[in-house]
This record gives structure tokens, C-alpha cells and sequence, in this order.
């Protein structure tokens, strides 16, 4: 790993993120494991007005509290929910638990664990469906080449991290893969607060690359068997108004079946 990646540290430069153009999206992935794109060019990729984008962010000032965090923190807020996507077929599934092998989350692996549902009113919106039909799009053209397209067993995480106690940790498992195929990491927005440096780098080789996502709906696709990620932990810009967050949508997708079949 890259004496530049050293896990965790928290760091007061900002690097610009490798933005790509929506027509490389499924190259870039294959190249390097990793696209990163730019609000406008999300829009475009996702086939839908940025404004009806944007329209979904006030549904992240009614998150939960998340009840699991293992390290005693009170700083994360979070909604989940599942889905089936094929093509243009996108199916909202029963609200079940998020479970994940310790292989992949040493913090949280191993337990299940019931997060609030996502809200109708952002699940129901036509930007939402396709956003999660570009991704399957994505999913197909890097995964399942000139291959009819597959059923994609597909997770969406609402997040907001905050540092009303002073640090919040966007990844508290540190860097990790999430045993999926694609990881789509969505910024919603972020307010008072430094910190929240994006990293990831190869999982079987020396490569790697640190930048920061600061666009509200600027998005990092992962080939996750290929790439590990971590986001660094968030402080307030000004100590004595700890109210600053950071808010972001994480979308995974597999084949086969959602993690934790057979396991519940």
C-alpha cells in the first residue's frame, strides 16, 4: 500500500477527483476498477434531470438513528432498502436485514441488522428508478458483457454522518470490500465539517488514489472484487458549532442472491 494510503489518517488537503465522462463509465471500471463522475454527467448517465436528482436530499433529514454501531458511536443516521433490478424491471422487495460475512466487515460482520426502511416517497420517484437502472446498465455492460441482462440483488443505504460529538466515521470498518460486484457511492451533500477523504486502491496490487467528493450527487462506482475503500472520518469546521454532516446514498449490487440468504 502507498505510504500516501495510510489508512485512517486525517488529512487537511483536498484532491480533485478523477472525474470521467458517462460514456467511459464502463471502461474506466474495467481498466482500473473505479469511475468516479461529476453531478452533470451523473444526470446524464442516469438518463434524468439534476434538479429531480437534487429533490430526493431532503429525505436525508429524516433518518434513524443507526442502533448497531459496535464502536459506541451516536454519529451515524441511516434508512435501507432492497430491490431487484433487470433491465428496466426495478421491484422493490420485502424489508429484510442487512447482513454481511466478517470476511468483509470485521466491525459488523456476522449479525443481523434491521435498519428502518427507506421512505415510499423517495423509492416511489421516477429519478429513483432510474438511477437504479443506470447501475444495472453499468452492472451488465462491465459484469455480464453481450450476456442478456442480469438480476441484480440490489441494497440502497441511506447515510448521514455528523460530528455533533465532535468526529463522525463514514466507514467505522475501515477499509474494506463490501462482497458485492458494484459499489456506487453517491455524495448527497456535506455541510460544516473537513474530513471525508475518499481512498481506495487496488485489492491485489500497489495502486491506489485519495480525492474528495464535495459536489452534491458526484458519484464513485467500485469493482468491488478489485477495490478496497475507506472514506476518512469527518471533523467540525468550527469547534464550537459541532453541527456539521456529511450525507451520502450507497448502492450495492450482486448476482446470485442478497448477502445473507441462508443465513437468516
Amino acid at each position: 500500500m502507498p505510504a500516501s494510503l495510510k489508512l485512517g489518517a486525517m488529512s487537511s488537503s483536498t484532491f480533485s477527483p478523477p472525474f470521467s465522462p458517462p460514456h467511459a463509465v464502463a471502461q474506466r471500471l474495467q481498466e482500473v476498477g473505479f469511475a468516479v463522475l461529476a453531478p452533470h454527467d451523473v444526470a446524464q448517465w442516469a438518463q434524468v434531470d439534476l434538479q429531480d436528482l437534487q429533490s430526493l436530499a431532503a429525505d436525508w433529514d429524516d433518518l434513524p438513528p443507526d442502533e448497531h454501531l459496535k464502536d459506541g458511536g451516536r454519529y451515524r443516521r441511516r434508512r435501507h432498502a432492497c430491490f431487484t433490478v433487470q433491465g428496466s424491471a426495478v421491484h422493490t422487495m420485502p424489508h429484510r436485514a442487512h447482513w454481511q460475512p466478517v470476511q468483509y466487515n470485521a466491525l459488523h460482520g456476522g449479525m443481523q441488522r434491521w435498519f428502518a426502511p427507506m421512505l415510499a416517497h423517495t423509492v416511489t420517484q421516477p429519478a429513483w428508478g432510474q438511477v437504479l437502472q443506470a447501475l444495472a446498465s453499468t452492472a451488465d455492460a462491465v459484469f455480464a458483457g453481450a450476456a442478456a441482462p442480469e438480476r441484480w440483488f440490489t441494497e440502497a443505504h441511506q447515510f448521514r454522518i455528523d460530528t455533533c460529538d465532535g468526529i463522525g466515521r463514514p466507514t467505522p470498518e475501515g477499509a474494506h470490500r463490501d462482497g458485492v460486484d458494484l459499489v456506487a457511492v453517491f455524495l448527497i451533500g456535506r455541510s460544516g465539517i473537513k474530513g471525508g477523504e475518499t481512498r481506495v486502491f487496488e485489492a491485489q496490487g500497489p495502486s491506489g488514489q485519495r480525492f474528495t467528493l464535495t459536489q452534491p450527487w458526484s458519484l464513485l462506482l467500485l469493482d468491488d472484487a478489485r477495490m478496497i475503500h475507506e472514506t476518512t472520518p469527518i471533523q467540525p469546521l468550527d469547534p464550537a458549532a459541532p453541527g456539521g454532516c456529511r450525507d451520502t446514498l450507497v448502492v450495492t449490487l450482486r448476482r446470485g442472491g442478497f448477502q445473507g440468504d441462508g443465513q437468516m
